[in-house]
């Protein structure tokens, strides 16, 4: 499905020795798909730590992550995608990591495409890296509604920041010590992809989209039904202009003042 040759990922791990590097994988029951989630990133690069949130689950998600080789932290109930994303760059800065790449626990994003998303890092080009379904061809074909959401908050989030972003909600993503640091002090819960991307522009810290190819889910359901689309558009927008209006976005900020 990648459309990365092998000698291009070879030459990625070569640049990546002496990098402390941690992926982080947040999953809500995904027993049936972690696994391979965690298989596929070792393949791409047996020295990247590979840290599973198990955000709350109520299968078995912890013990086949566990078994697959990556080291689990397990929440004590679900506190949502945005609560586990941030347990992880909380430990990845507490312990030092130099790069984290985020990827979901339910098998749609491609380990594969992994040095297209750590490249524009290691040329010290950004600081954050979206893999985005929309920045160029691909098969990709979500939801008419879901694809008509998406554009929505692409539109909205490139017109307030002045940079056009094609894929908002993409929680594909590779990001150095300074972005590390932004989203260990703070980051939105829920759902929290767009208004994320709107406090990486707040903070002035340099975002890249770079095309990616997905996988449709290959198990388990969406967190977001169909009814609850309507609510989660408006939550998001309403959140986005919220974040837009505070003085401070987040702690960080307010450290910076001092």
């Amino acid at each position: 499905m990648s459309d990365v040759a092998a000698p291009e990922r070879a030459r990625t791990r070569e640049r990546l020795v002496g990098l402390r590097r941690v992926a982080v994988v947040p999953a809500h029951d995904e027993e049936e798909s972690v696994a391979a989630v965690v298989r596929d990133v070792r393949a791409f690069d047996p020295d990247l730590e590979i840290v599973v949130v198990d955000d709350g689950s109520t299968d078995r998600t912890a013990a086949v992550a566990r078994a697959a080789g990556a080291r689990v932290v397990s929440l004590p109930f679900n506190l949502g995608i945005g609560g586990a994303v941030q347990t992880g760059f909380q430990l990845a800065h507490g312990e030092g990591f130099d790069l984290v790449v985020r990827l979901d626990g339910d098998g749609q994003h491609v380990a594969e495409e992994l040095p297209k998303l750590i490249a524009p890092i290691l040329d010290g080009s950004a600081d954050i890296v979206v893999g985005s379904r929309f920045a160029g061809e691909g098969e990709y074909r979500p939801p008419l509604a879901r694809r008509l959401g998406i554009r929505m908050f692409a539109g909205v989030v490139s017109l307030l920041t002045r940079q056009r972003v094609t894929d908002t909600t993409s929680g594909f993503q590779a990001c150095n010590r300074k972005a590390i640091a932004l989203f260990a002090a703070d980051y939105p819960h829920d759902y929290p992809e767009v208004e994320a991307t709107v406090m990486v522009f707040k903070h002035r810290l340099r975002l890249a989209e770079v095309h990616v190819a997905m996988r449709q889910r290959t198990a388990g359901t969406s967190s977001i039904g169909a009814l609850a689309s309507v609510y989660y558009a408006a939550k998001v927008l309403l959140a986005v202009f919220v974040a837009l209006s505070r003085r401070n976005a987040t702690p960080l900020e307010e450290e910076r003042e001092e």
